[in-house]
């Protein structure tokens, strides 16, 4: 029987937390190559439905930069773009990322920090493994404490008078 005291999950939070992100499920990323335009970028994600960002990549996998809808919302929306522009023309190329043998509060840290809602996972030789995400670390905690998060009431200030059902 597990314990669900408050100090027994509180114990085990720092451990969680050290997990390597190559345990966290994740998103497989929507990639292009280079010299794809901005407009095939933009139908991309709306295909895809993810409609967050776009990575681009290099024939051996490697990242070469990423155009997120902060670039098209704060450079194309209300602007004079030309959309059959190749991507290079507005991607980042200057981004921030983790390595999968880093952590989940790495993950946690710089989704913070640095306002970023999909960070890229690299292997060693730098080719993109996945996206995580915000909603990828949070399933992540909530299926490290299954007992707990079950046990809650529906809602954590309301208090049964009788038994369910009864």
């Amino acid at each position: 029987m597990t314990d669900l005291s408050e100090g027994a999950v509180v114990a085990r939070v720092p451990s969680i937390l050290d997990e390597r992100l190559i345990v966290v499920s994740r998103r497989d990323p929507v990639t292009v190559r280079p010299g794809t335009s901005l407009a095939d970028c933009i139908a991309t994600m709306q295909r895809t439905g993810t409609g967050d960002s776009v990575f681009v990549t290099q024939p051996d996998g490697r990242l070469a930069g990423v155009l997120t809808e902060r670039d098209i919302f704060g450079r194309i929306v209300g602007g004079d773009v030309d959309l059959s522009q190749p991507v290079e023309s507005m991607m980042t190329t200057s981004w921030r990322h983790l390595h999968v043998e880093e952590t989940v509060r790495d993950a946690i840290e710089l989704m913070q920090t640095g306002r970023y809602r999909n960070v890229p996972l690299l292997d060693d030789d730098d080719h993109l493994q996945g996206v995580v995400r915000p909603q990828d670390v949070l399933k992540f905690l909530a299926e490290a404490f299954p007992e707990e998060l079950l046990n809650l009431p529906p809602r954590p200030h309301q208090r049964m008078n009788k038994a369910e059902g009864g």
